[in-house]
């Protein structure tokens, strides 16, 4: 790991240990592959399990044409998700544990079975999914004022934030990820509306690309695992005491309350 890897990953760090911002990145790595993004960001990801954090599963973000014409980028990424991200349904989440977040309507996927790339198929894929959750992300940037390319965003794992899960399984052959549409709310209006189709086509080809994806890198998707495909809908941004309600057709609904007073 050179030496810029190192010091980048640390000032991300301290990022969250202070609840403040950097500036961009990527002005430093003008002429570095992507892979030393994924190299900043695993660098986070290694200290956080050292101090007993467990990986829980990994997020595709910039999967819409929504979000990434909102993001100015023109392909999705990935990142990791851990147990200390994940907050229950209708109950308080700190808002102290945020920058500057927004929330994302998805359908996360349980996987029943490992899933490793190269070479997965959209079959073997669905054969992996145990059942599917609504569910909603909170991502936040710890680049100012959200001020981020591709590179930031992958070194920054992807702009993950917190992951609310809803507590009604659904099969997958239950459901057409791809017509399911999606209504987000946030303290009673109708903030954003979208369907699954505007995930890489379906949430399953999402599921796809990130099993391809990190499969060369050695990574398993292992079972019992949960991955966000990505957002339905553009990212809205939150505030301390909002109420979010996301409704998803054919699989139902997830609250999120994050804590504190308008």
């Amino acid at each position: 790991m050179s030496d810029d890897v190192q010091v980048t990953a640390a000032a991300f760090l301290d990022a969250y240990r202070q609840m403040q911002p950097i500036d961009p990145i990527a002005d430093r790595f003008i002429d570095a592959p992507l892979s030393t993004a994924y190299e900043i960001a695993l660098a986070q990801v290694e200290d956080w399990v050292k101090n007993g954090d467990t990986i829980k599963g990994h997020k595709v973000g910039l999967a819409s044409r929504a979000i990434q014409r909102q993001m100015g980028v023109d392909q999705p990424d990935f990142g990791h998700l851990t147990a200390s991200m994940f907050h229950l349904e209708n109950a308080p989440i700190p808002a102290g544990t945020f920058i500057q977040p927004r929330i994302e309507p998805e359908v996360a996927f349980v996987l029943g079975r490992p899933l490793r790339g190269p070479g997965v198929t959209v079959a073997e894929a669905a054969a992996a999914v145990d059942f599917v959750l609504p569910s909603l992300e909170i991502v936040d940037s710890r680049i100012t004022d959200w001020k981020i390319g591709i590179f930031d965003t992958i070194a920054d794992n992807a702009s993950s934030g917190g992951v609310v899960l809803g507590s009604r399984p659904s099969r997958l052959s239950d459901v057409d990820l791809r017509l399911s549409g999606c209504n987000l709310h946030v303290n009673g209006e109708l903030v954003a509306t979208g369907a699954g189709g505007a995930v890489l086509g379906s949430p399953l080809n999402s599921l796809v690309w990130l099993a391809n994806t990190v499969g060369p890198l050695g990574v398993t998707l292992e079972p019992g695992h949960v991955v966000l495909p990505g957002s339905m809908t553009k990212a809205v941004p939150i505030s301390p005491g909002d109420t979010i309600v996301a409704d998803f057709a054919g699989i139902g609904s997830v609250t999120a309350l994050l804590e504190g007073t308008k």
